[in-house]
Protein backbone atom coordinates (compact mmCIF):
# COMPACT_ATOMS: atom_id res chain seq x y z
CA UNK A 1 0.00 0.00 0.00
CA UNK A 2 1.22 3.69 -0.54
CA UNK A 3 2.45 4.98 2.10
CA UNK A 4 2.12 8.88 2.21
CA UNK A 5 4.51 11.72 3.25
CA UNK A 6 4.88 14.97 4.41
CA UNK A 7 7.44 16.38 2.00
CA UNK A 8 7.35 20.26 2.44
CA UNK A 9 6.21 22.53 4.82
CA UNK A 10 5.63 26.26 5.33
CA UNK A 11 4.88 29.68 7.15
CA UNK A 12 3.28 32.32 6.25
CA UNK A 13 3.63 35.38 9.32
CA UNK A 14 1.73 38.35 8.80
CA UNK A 15 4.35 41.24 9.21
CA UNK A 16 2.13 43.67 12.05
CA UNK A 17 2.26 42.17 16.09
CA UNK A 18 0.75 43.31 18.91
CA UNK A 19 2.02 42.78 21.99
CA UNK A 20 0.66 42.50 25.24
CA UNK A 21 1.30 45.87 26.45
CA UNK A 22 -0.23 47.30 23.44
CA UNK A 23 -3.34 45.09 23.71
CA UNK A 24 -3.52 46.25 27.39
CA UNK A 25 -3.81 49.94 26.64
CA UNK A 26 -6.35 49.70 23.93
CA UNK A 27 -8.49 47.16 25.99
CA UNK A 28 -8.25 49.37 28.82
CA UNK A 29 -8.89 52.51 27.45
CA UNK A 30 -12.19 50.72 25.71
CA UNK A 31 -13.07 49.64 29.41
CA UNK A 32 -12.95 53.08 30.86
CA UNK A 33 -15.41 53.93 27.79
CA UNK A 34 -17.58 51.31 28.62
CA UNK A 35 -17.71 52.17 32.33
CA UNK A 36 -18.47 56.00 31.88
CA UNK A 37 -21.15 55.60 29.57
CA UNK A 38 -23.03 53.11 31.66
CA UNK A 39 -22.14 55.23 35.14
CA UNK A 40 -25.46 55.02 35.70
CA UNK A 41 -26.46 51.31 35.43
CA UNK A 42 -23.01 50.43 37.49
CA UNK A 43 -24.24 52.62 40.50
CA UNK A 44 -27.49 50.99 40.66
CA UNK A 45 -26.30 47.65 40.73
CA UNK A 46 -27.68 46.62 37.58
CA UNK A 47 -24.60 45.82 35.59
CA UNK A 48 -21.02 44.79 36.50
CA UNK A 49 -18.17 47.43 35.57
CA UNK A 50 -15.48 46.28 32.93
CA UNK A 51 -12.59 45.14 34.61
CA UNK A 52 -8.95 46.18 33.16
CA UNK A 53 -6.48 43.92 31.81
CA UNK A 54 -2.95 43.35 32.05
CA UNK A 55 -0.38 41.99 30.75
CA UNK A 56 0.66 39.64 33.58
CA UNK A 57 -2.78 38.82 33.32
CA UNK A 58 -2.42 37.23 29.88
CA UNK A 59 0.73 35.64 30.17
CA UNK A 60 -0.48 33.78 33.48
CA UNK A 61 -4.13 32.60 32.04
CA UNK A 62 -2.44 31.89 28.53
CA UNK A 63 1.54 31.73 28.10
CA UNK A 64 0.72 34.33 25.40
CA UNK A 65 3.37 37.62 25.13
CA UNK A 66 2.12 38.75 21.70
CA UNK A 67 0.32 37.76 18.22
CA UNK A 68 0.92 38.47 14.71
CA UNK A 69 -2.04 39.91 12.87
CA UNK A 70 -3.21 41.36 9.23
CA UNK A 71 -4.37 44.48 10.75
CA UNK A 72 -3.26 46.36 13.76
CA UNK A 73 -4.39 49.72 13.88
CA UNK A 74 -8.28 48.71 13.67
CA UNK A 75 -7.61 45.96 16.51
CA UNK A 76 -5.94 48.84 18.58
CA UNK A 77 -8.60 51.64 18.30
CA UNK A 78 -10.72 51.74 21.35
CA UNK A 79 -13.78 53.16 19.44
CA UNK A 80 -13.17 49.92 16.72
CA UNK A 81 -11.71 46.91 18.37
CA UNK A 82 -11.91 44.37 15.24
CA UNK A 83 -9.44 44.97 12.18
CA UNK A 84 -9.66 46.96 9.09
CA UNK A 85 -9.31 44.86 6.08
CA UNK A 86 -10.48 46.61 2.81
CA UNK A 87 -12.90 44.69 0.78
CA UNK A 88 -11.30 43.86 -2.72
CA UNK A 89 -12.98 43.28 -6.40
CA UNK A 90 -14.30 40.17 -6.81
CA UNK A 91 -11.54 39.77 -10.03
CA UNK A 92 -8.61 40.27 -7.41
CA UNK A 93 -7.09 37.41 -4.93
CA UNK A 94 -8.92 36.79 -1.85
CA UNK A 95 -6.82 37.82 1.53
CA UNK A 96 -6.48 34.02 2.52
CA UNK A 97 -5.76 32.89 -0.91
CA UNK A 98 -2.89 35.42 -0.83
CA UNK A 99 -1.71 34.13 2.62
CA UNK A 100 -1.74 30.70 1.41
CA UNK A 101 0.12 30.89 -1.83
CA UNK A 102 2.98 32.21 0.05
CA UNK A 103 2.93 29.46 2.75
CA UNK A 104 2.29 26.64 -0.44
CA UNK A 105 5.02 28.16 -2.26
CA UNK A 106 7.50 27.25 0.94
CA UNK A 107 5.84 24.02 1.24
CA UNK A 108 6.86 23.21 -2.63
CA UNK A 109 9.71 24.88 -3.01
CA UNK A 110 11.27 22.70 0.55
CA UNK A 111 9.75 19.55 -1.22
CA UNK A 112 11.36 20.68 -4.98
CA UNK A 113 7.62 20.73 -6.67
CA UNK A 114 5.64 23.11 -8.53
CA UNK A 115 2.20 23.54 -8.56
CA UNK A 116 1.93 22.38 -11.63
CA UNK A 117 2.45 19.26 -9.84
CA UNK A 118 -0.48 19.53 -7.32
CA UNK A 119 -3.29 17.51 -7.83
CA UNK A 120 -5.29 18.12 -4.79
CA UNK A 121 -5.37 21.38 -2.72
CA UNK A 122 -7.70 20.94 0.77
CA UNK A 123 -8.06 24.80 2.35
CA UNK A 124 -9.11 23.74 5.90
CA UNK A 125 -9.23 26.52 8.55
CA UNK A 126 -11.99 27.99 10.95
CA UNK A 127 -13.12 30.19 9.11
CA UNK A 128 -13.52 31.04 5.71
CA UNK A 129 -13.95 34.49 4.23
CA UNK A 130 -16.74 33.51 1.74
CA UNK A 131 -18.88 30.44 0.99
CA UNK A 132 -18.34 29.83 -2.28
CA UNK A 133 -16.42 29.43 -4.74
CA UNK A 134 -14.10 27.93 -2.36
CA UNK A 135 -11.30 29.35 -1.33
CA UNK A 136 -9.02 26.14 -2.17
CA UNK A 137 -10.33 25.93 -5.47
CA UNK A 138 -9.09 29.80 -5.85
CA UNK A 139 -5.42 28.53 -4.35
CA UNK A 140 -5.71 25.85 -6.84
CA UNK A 141 -5.87 28.55 -9.71
CA UNK A 142 -3.47 30.50 -8.09
CA UNK A 143 -0.72 27.55 -8.02
CA UNK A 144 -1.33 26.38 -11.07
CA UNK A 145 -2.53 23.39 -9.64
CA UNK A 146 -4.12 20.26 -11.43
CA UNK A 147 -7.25 18.06 -10.28
CA UNK A 148 -9.78 19.45 -7.28
CA UNK A 149 -9.73 21.30 -4.74
CA UNK A 150 -12.33 22.01 -1.64
CA UNK A 151 -12.39 23.83 1.57
CA UNK A 152 -13.26 22.20 4.90
CA UNK A 153 -13.86 23.48 8.44
CA UNK A 154 -13.15 21.18 11.36
CA UNK A 155 -12.38 24.71 13.96
CA UNK A 156 -9.22 23.93 15.24
CA UNK A 157 -8.65 21.01 14.28
CA UNK A 158 -8.86 21.47 10.67
CA UNK A 159 -4.93 21.12 9.60
CA UNK A 160 -4.71 17.22 11.20
CA UNK A 161 -8.67 16.69 9.45
CA UNK A 162 -7.35 18.00 6.59
CA UNK A 163 -4.42 15.81 6.88
CA UNK A 164 -6.20 13.05 7.08
CA UNK A 165 -8.28 13.49 4.55
CA UNK A 166 -5.39 14.12 1.63
CA UNK A 167 -3.75 11.03 2.94
CA UNK A 168 -6.33 8.67 2.62
CA UNK A 169 -6.68 9.82 -1.12
CA UNK A 170 -3.09 9.38 -1.70
CA UNK A 171 -3.55 5.54 -0.33
CA UNK A 172 -6.10 4.97 -2.61
CA UNK A 173 -5.27 6.94 -5.53
CA UNK A 174 -7.34 9.64 -6.20
CA UNK A 175 -4.12 11.55 -5.66
CA UNK A 176 -1.12 11.99 -5.80
CA UNK A 177 0.24 15.03 -4.56
CA UNK A 178 -2.01 17.49 -1.99
CA UNK A 179 -1.27 20.54 -0.64
CA UNK A 180 -3.52 20.92 3.10
CA UNK A 181 -3.55 24.73 3.44
CA UNK A 182 -4.71 26.87 6.57
CA UNK A 183 -5.26 30.19 6.16
CA UNK A 184 -6.30 31.78 10.00
CA UNK A 185 -7.27 35.49 10.25
CA UNK A 186 -8.53 34.31 13.73
CA UNK A 187 -8.72 38.33 14.58
CA UNK A 188 -11.52 38.86 12.44
CA UNK A 189 -13.62 36.31 15.00
CA UNK A 190 -12.20 37.08 18.25
CA UNK A 191 -14.27 39.78 20.73
CA UNK A 192 -11.66 41.98 21.46
CA UNK A 193 -13.70 43.70 23.65
CA UNK A 194 -14.29 40.76 25.90
CA UNK A 195 -11.41 40.44 29.12
CA UNK A 196 -12.01 36.71 29.41
CA UNK A 197 -10.87 35.98 25.57
CA UNK A 198 -8.97 39.54 24.03
CA UNK A 199 -6.02 38.02 23.83
CA UNK A 200 -6.31 34.51 22.73
CA UNK A 201 -5.62 34.47 18.92
CA UNK A 202 -3.59 35.99 16.12
CA UNK A 203 -3.40 35.80 12.49
CA UNK A 204 -1.03 33.23 10.34
CA UNK A 205 -1.38 30.36 7.41
CA UNK A 206 0.34 27.12 7.10
CA UNK A 207 0.41 24.52 4.50
CA UNK A 208 2.10 21.05 4.36
CA UNK A 209 2.62 19.02 1.17
CA UNK A 210 2.05 15.10 1.27
CA UNK A 211 2.84 12.80 -1.64
CA UNK A 212 3.67 9.31 -1.93
CA UNK A 213 7.30 8.17 0.53
CA UNK A 214 8.59 6.79 -2.63
CA UNK A 215 8.12 9.76 -4.76
CA UNK A 216 9.83 12.11 -2.52
CA UNK A 217 13.17 14.04 -3.97
CA UNK A 218 14.53 14.90 -0.16
CA UNK A 219 13.81 14.73 3.43
CA UNK A 220 10.29 13.31 4.60
CA UNK A 221 7.87 12.40 7.67
CA UNK A 222 6.05 9.11 6.41
CA UNK A 223 2.48 9.80 7.92
CA UNK A 224 2.08 6.12 9.81
CA UNK A 225 -0.91 6.47 10.80
CA UNK A 226 -4.13 9.15 11.48
CA UNK A 227 -6.88 9.54 13.68
CA UNK A 228 -9.78 11.86 13.81
CA UNK A 229 -12.62 11.85 16.35
CA UNK A 230 -15.84 14.26 17.50
CA UNK A 231 -18.32 14.62 20.36
CA UNK A 232 -20.56 17.64 20.11
CA UNK A 233 -20.65 20.57 22.34
CA UNK A 234 -21.47 24.07 22.66
CA UNK A 235 -18.66 25.38 25.38
CA UNK A 236 -17.31 26.72 21.89
CA UNK A 237 -19.64 28.49 19.71
CA UNK A 238 -19.89 30.94 16.97
CA UNK A 239 -23.17 31.90 15.62
CA UNK A 240 -22.45 34.00 12.59
CA UNK A 241 -23.29 32.68 9.09
CA UNK A 242 -25.70 33.05 6.36
CA UNK A 243 -28.54 33.00 8.51
CA UNK A 244 -27.86 35.09 10.87
CA UNK A 245 -29.75 38.20 8.80
CA UNK A 246 -32.91 35.62 9.16
CA UNK A 247 -32.61 36.27 13.00
CA UNK A 248 -35.19 39.60 13.93
CA UNK A 249 -33.03 40.19 16.93
CA UNK A 250 -29.12 41.15 16.14
CA UNK A 251 -28.45 44.04 18.67
CA UNK A 252 -24.93 43.23 19.32
CA UNK A 253 -21.98 41.77 17.55
CA UNK A 254 -21.04 39.00 20.88
CA UNK A 255 -22.56 36.03 19.84
CA UNK A 256 -21.11 36.64 16.11
CA UNK A 257 -17.59 36.20 17.60
CA UNK A 258 -15.53 33.48 19.72
CA UNK A 259 -17.86 32.16 22.84
CA UNK A 260 -16.45 29.64 25.16
CA UNK A 261 -17.05 28.24 28.30
CA UNK A 262 -13.23 27.82 29.26
CA UNK A 263 -13.67 26.04 32.57
CA UNK A 264 -15.90 23.31 31.03
CA UNK A 265 -13.69 23.44 28.19
CA UNK A 266 -10.41 22.92 29.88
CA UNK A 267 -12.49 20.13 32.48
CA UNK A 268 -13.37 17.87 29.42
CA UNK A 269 -11.27 18.28 26.60
CA UNK A 270 -7.83 17.49 28.53
CA UNK A 271 -9.21 13.78 29.20
CA UNK A 272 -10.68 13.59 25.39
CA UNK A 273 -6.95 14.46 23.91
CA UNK A 274 -4.75 13.11 26.05
CA UNK A 275 -6.75 9.24 25.78
CA UNK A 276 -7.14 9.92 22.00
CA UNK A 277 -3.34 10.06 21.61
CA UNK A 278 -2.74 7.18 24.24
CA UNK A 279 -5.30 4.84 22.45
CA UNK A 280 -3.34 5.83 19.26
CA UNK A 281 -0.18 5.07 19.69
CA UNK A 282 -1.55 1.77 21.50
CA UNK A 283 -3.70 0.53 18.34
CA UNK A 284 -0.87 1.41 16.24
CA UNK A 285 1.92 -0.25 18.90
CA UNK A 286 3.93 2.63 19.51
CA UNK A 287 5.16 3.44 22.96
CA UNK A 288 4.87 6.88 24.41
CA UNK A 289 8.34 6.51 25.25
CA UNK A 290 9.18 6.47 22.02
CA UNK A 291 8.05 9.64 20.54
CA UNK A 292 10.77 12.71 20.01
CA UNK A 293 8.13 15.25 19.39
CA UNK A 294 4.53 15.98 20.54
CA UNK A 295 3.17 19.14 18.35
CA UNK A 296 0.34 20.22 19.78
CA UNK A 297 -2.47 22.57 19.10
CA UNK A 298 -1.40 25.81 20.50
CA UNK A 299 -4.48 27.14 22.40
CA UNK A 300 -2.96 27.40 25.85
CA UNK A 301 0.26 26.31 27.64
CA UNK A 302 -1.44 25.01 30.95
CA UNK A 303 -3.35 22.70 28.73
CA UNK A 304 -0.36 21.48 26.68
CA UNK A 305 1.83 20.84 29.72
CA UNK A 306 -0.85 18.38 31.00
CA UNK A 307 -1.52 17.11 27.91
CA UNK A 308 2.31 16.35 27.56
CA UNK A 309 3.29 14.94 30.66
CA UNK A 310 -0.17 12.60 30.87
CA UNK A 311 0.47 11.32 27.40
CA UNK A 312 4.43 11.01 28.15
CA UNK A 313 3.83 9.72 31.32
CA UNK A 314 5.92 12.87 33.13
CA UNK A 315 7.05 16.11 32.33
CA UNK A 316 8.38 16.73 29.21
CA UNK A 317 11.59 17.23 28.54
CA UNK A 318 12.55 21.10 27.17
CA UNK A 319 11.53 20.45 23.04
CA UNK A 320 9.76 17.69 23.12
CA UNK A 321 6.34 19.32 23.50
CA UNK A 322 7.41 22.50 21.87
CA UNK A 323 5.48 25.28 22.73
CA UNK A 324 5.04 28.81 20.02
CA UNK A 325 2.35 30.25 21.60
CA UNK A 326 4.27 33.30 23.05
CA UNK A 327 5.40 34.43 19.95
CA UNK A 328 2.00 33.33 17.71
CA UNK A 329 -1.00 33.26 20.45
CA UNK A 330 -3.55 30.60 19.41
CA UNK A 331 -3.54 30.34 15.40
CA UNK A 332 -6.88 27.92 15.91
CA UNK A 333 -5.88 25.16 13.03
CA UNK A 334 -2.74 26.13 11.84
CA UNK A 335 -0.79 26.10 15.47
CA UNK A 336 0.27 22.37 15.54
CA UNK A 337 1.55 22.97 11.98
CA UNK A 338 3.97 25.99 12.91
CA UNK A 339 5.38 23.80 16.07
CA UNK A 340 5.95 21.22 13.32
CA UNK A 341 7.56 23.47 10.98
CA UNK A 342 9.65 25.06 13.55
CA UNK A 343 10.35 22.39 15.72
CA UNK A 344 10.81 19.37 13.36
CA UNK A 345 14.19 19.96 11.55
CA UNK A 346 16.56 18.81 14.08
CA UNK A 347 15.22 15.07 14.46
CA UNK A 348 16.70 12.55 12.60
CA UNK A 349 15.95 8.85 10.94
CA UNK A 350 13.62 6.99 12.36
CA UNK A 351 12.55 9.13 15.34
CA UNK A 352 8.80 9.93 15.71
CA UNK A 353 6.02 12.46 16.53
CA UNK A 354 2.71 13.09 16.60
CA UNK A 355 0.59 15.78 15.29
CA UNK A 356 -2.27 16.34 17.59
CA UNK A 357 -4.90 19.43 17.39
CA UNK A 358 -7.83 19.63 19.21
CA UNK A 359 -11.24 22.10 19.59
CA UNK A 360 -14.63 22.77 18.90
CA UNK A 361 -16.85 20.61 17.89
CA UNK A 362 -15.38 18.77 20.00
CA UNK A 363 -12.88 17.75 17.53
CA UNK A 364 -9.91 16.12 17.92
CA UNK A 365 -6.90 14.73 14.98
CA UNK A 366 -3.80 12.84 15.74
CA UNK A 367 -1.29 11.85 13.12
CA UNK A 368 1.74 9.77 13.54
CA UNK A 369 4.64 10.68 11.95
CA UNK A 370 8.38 9.07 11.51
CA UNK A 371 10.93 10.82 10.04
CA UNK A 372 12.54 9.28 7.25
Amino acid sequence: MTTPAITGHGVFTPALSITNEELVVAFNAYADSWNAEHGAEIASGEVEPMTHSSADFILSASGIERRFVMDKDGVLNPARMYPRLPARPDEAPGIMAEMAVDACTKALEMAGRTGAEVDLVICAASNHERAYPAIAIEIQQLLGARGFAFDMNVACSSATFGIQAAADMIRAGSARRALVVNPEICSGHLEWRDRDCHFIFGDVCTAVLLEPSDDATGARWDIVSTRCATQFSNNIRNNNGFLRRAHDQMEDRRDMQFMQNGRKVFKEVLPLVSDHILGHLEDRGWNADQLKRLWLHQANKTMNDFIGKKVLGRVPEPGEQPNILQDYANTSSAGSIIAFSIHSGDLQPGDRGVICSFGAGYSVGSVLLERA
